[in-house]
């Protein structure tokens, strides 16, 4: 146990049940007007990481040159639809996410895992820093074969370089993208709703050395 939360990912059979309806959205983007639920314009591309506290993540993605659309929500788990009380306890098996939306053309793939690689430390387990449960633990959640295998090489790459500067083992879950489910309205850009709200986000200061072979 975690202070009281699950250390590990419950079963489908455990998980809490959620519900058929999705999460209500009234409001949208607080930043750039644009509704969370549009689709992915031609020419642009998805990607979702988990990183700790999705609060400071998506931060750091609207403010990455390229993003077009930002969005917090869960992901990972069992329970459909689940409310942020229910991620909290451990027994829904979701991550906090940020799903990002983003024009190829002025962002790469690798950029963004760049991105996620050094503003968080990846080695954590079920927790960043003083934030503990499953739904803190790192995570790349891809949507194409060249995503995964982006992904794969990067996290080797990087395992060098943490391994180098005296960091254990990556402990970075890389699976196929799950379905995503969005968070309450008052997660979306909430940094930038509330700027002196709680972030924890921080690297580990190792630079990630994207486009270098393991």
């Amino acid at each position: 146990m975690l202070f009281g939360k699950p250390a590990t990912i419950p079963s489908k059979s455990e998980a809490l049940p959620g519900r058929p309806e999705a999460m209500p959205l009234a409001e949208p983007h607080f930043l750039w007007g644009r509704d969370l639920r549009s689709p992915v314009p031609e020419g642009m591309e998805e990607a979702v990481f988990g990183m700790g506290c999705f609060w400071g993540v998506e931060r750091i993605f609207w403010n990455t040159d390229g993003v077009w659309l930002s969005m917090v929500g869960y992901a990972g788990g069992h329970t459909p639809n689940p409310t942020y009380r229910e991620v909290c306890t451990g027994m829904t098996g979701h991550n906090e996410v940020v799903r990002v939306i983003y024009d190829p053309a002025k962002v790469s793939y690798d950029d963004l895992l760049r991105v996620f690689w050094e503003n968080h430390d990846p080695t954590q387990g079920m927790r960043q820093g003083n934030d503990r449960g499953t739904q803190y633990r790192s995570g790349i959640y891809t949507y194409t074969p060249a995503q995964a295998e982006a992904a794969e090489a990067s996290r080797a790459a990087y395992a060098e370089r943490l391994s180098q500067a005296g960091y254990g083992a990556i402990t970075t879950e890389i699976i196929d993208a799950p379905p995503f489910y969005y968070a309450e309205d008052y997660h979306q850009q909430y940094l930038e709703k509330n700027p002196a709200g709680y972030c924890g986000i921080g690297g580990t200061g190792v630079s990630c050395p994207i486009g270098l072979k393991a």
